[in-house]
């Protein structure tokens, strides 16, 4: 079974991608005045977590970007261990991810038809 990257799948991802890169960079003034945590820890994590939802959404046109993508989801839950608001936003970016592959693909499977 081979992986298939539609146009629609390209820009919904990229738009979850595009936001979550936002998300992760504000991330990084509230883990270190809210939070308490170590400036070099927030800012390596948050502004890791965006250069990967950057490179990700560059890459929506392999199925590597959807990979990394998927990975992006993972550290943006996982990033709620130092901002615990991170656990919320974090689910809702995955869910939105999951919702623009499977939405994107629904949609331009029917109107193909």
């Amino acid at each position: 079974m081979r992986f298939q990257v539609t146009p629609g799948m390209r820009r919904l991802g990229a738009s979850v991608l595009g936001m979550e890169a936002i998300v992760a960079g504000l991330v990084i003034p509230v883990a270190i005045s809210v939070g308490g945590v170590l400036p070099v820890l927030a800012v390596t994590v948050g502004a890791g977590l965006a250069v990967l939802c950057v490179v990700a959404a560059g890459l929506l046109k392999k199925p590597i970007g959807y990979l990394l993508g998927s990975v992006a989801q993972v550290v943006a839950i996982a990033t709620g261990f130092l901002v615990p608001t991170m656990f919320f936003l974090g689910t809702i970016f995955a869910a939105l991810w999951i919702t623009a592959i499977f939405v994107a693909r629904r949609v331009e499977g029917v109107t193909s038809r």
